[in-house]
């Protein structure tokens, strides 16, 4: 059966001098345009206890306009500086919602450079795109064919730090799910990335420790450059691209290998990692961070959505180490040296593996039991899933190595 998805094609792009003199104006109006529209909803609450939507602050916008001091805002296309509104009241919604903090003002160095255009701002034909404002098209390097028949709805062009643009085009999709059959736990870990329920161990290729002795070299160099020189400036680019070099190879090797996953298998089980609180232990966050693990989840949870497929995330909790996968005795703690253990029972556990094997176990109790995929975040006071089995309370009875 076919699903029906959004999905974006990012593509990279060259803009003329004239087209990226514009973008560059229109980058920096939505990000003024947004921090404008942040201190007028901010004042107005802290001041008058008042909540400003997003029709009010559009309305200020026009206001705006209509002023000398920022009469340059009509020299770009309206529809960026509409869509930051809509963003920031998507913001302000998550907020009171308690499911993000406080939106922050927009830096020219820091944030993101981008803006979004919807289809009243661009012309799609014939595989050209044209932006308002714009009398060229862009010159687009088409590195894979968007859907038969498909018209973008949404544009997003952005610049990253090493100065490369690129253009992200949404369209509707329709994706055929290929047939699976089984499951796979997932453990995943530092010397091998994921290590499989199956005894299969994916190495974790490193891609900042490959380039760390020329990243290092990158940095002194704009150590010892003057603050506001040329030079300096032409460092900061260097050093940008070694990241973006980084960056760029880590994402196709996790696009890769989530896709291989997802193809193969039709129910996945993972560990639901606190990856925010472990990168606080400074000897491994180096090394965690350069793993991605939370990106790796991201996409196993779209591909899997799109595909029809099962995911589940076991409790972090859930003692799967020290948990004998055979007799189901639970080891005393051990340190992250001991790779291999002994279980009482006489059989011989390699930690990773066996982690594997007791994830994929309790992921499919999940299954049987009809608990929720998800495991619940305050389980202490309103029970515990049949994944959560990892506080104390949890495992009494289970005899301790």
């Amino acid at each position: 059966m076919t699903r029906a998805v959004k999905r974006a094609f990012k593509f990279r792009f060259y803009p003329t001098d004239a087209q990226a003199a514009q973008l560059s104006r229109t980058f920096g109006c939505v990000r003024l345009v947004y921090n404008m529209a942040l201190q007028a909803r901010t004042e107005a609450w802290t001041l008058r206890r008042e909540r400003i939507n997003y029709n009010a602050t559009s309305a200020l916008l026009t206001a705006w306009k209509k002023t000398d001091e920022l009469a340059f805002l009509n020299e770009v296309s309206s529809v960026p500086l509409q869509q930051a509104l809509r963003h920031l009241q998507t913001a302000f919604t998550d907020f009171w919602a308690r499911r993000a903090q406080h939106p922050r003002f927009k830096s020219k160095k820091r944030s993101r450079r981008s803006a979004e255009y919807t289809a009243s701002a661009f012309r799609w034909r014939d595989g050209t795109l044209t932006l308002a404002k714009m009398t060229e098209p862009l010159d687009v390097v088409w590195s894979r064919p968007l859907p038969q028949g498909c018209t973008p709805s949404t544009v997003t062009v952005s610049q990253d730090a090493a100065g490369r643009w690129f253009v992200s085009l949404l369209c509707d999709d329709t994706i055929t799910p290929t047939p699976a059959a089984g499951a796979v736990g997932i453990d995943a870990g530092i010397d091998s990335l994921l290590t499989l329920s199956t005894g299969e161990k994916i190495t974790n290729p490193r891609h900042e420790r490959a380039d760390r002795k020329r990243l290092a070299r990158a940095q002194r160099d704009l150590a010892r450059k003057q603050k506001g020189s040329a030079n300096r400036a032409k460092a900061r680019i260097k050093l940008a691209r070694i990241h973006a070099r980084i960056t760029d190879r880590r994402h196709d090797h996790l696009h890769k290998l989530t896709t291989r996953l997802v193809r193969e298998t039709q129910t996945i089980v993972i560990e639901d990692l606190a990856v925010r609180n472990m990168v606080k232990n400074h000897r491994l966050a180096r090394a965690i961070s350069d793993a991605a693990w939370r990106q790796l989840r991201t996409m196993l949870e779209y591909k899997t959505a799109w595909h029809g497929r099962t995911l589940i995330a076991v409790d972090r909790w859930f003692p799967s180490t020290r948990l004998c996968s055979t007799c189901g005795a639970l080891a005393q703690p051990m340190p992250l040296d001991v790779r291999e253990w002994t279980c009482r029972c006489g059989a011989l556990h390699d930690r990773d593996v066996n982690a594997a094997r007791n994830i994929l176990a309790a992921g499919l109790a999940v299954t049987a039991c009809g608990d929720d995929v998800r495991p619940q975040r305050e389980s202490s006071r309103t029970g515990q899933s049949s994944a959560k089995q990892e506080h104390p309370r949890a495992t009494k009875g289970i005899p301790v190595l």
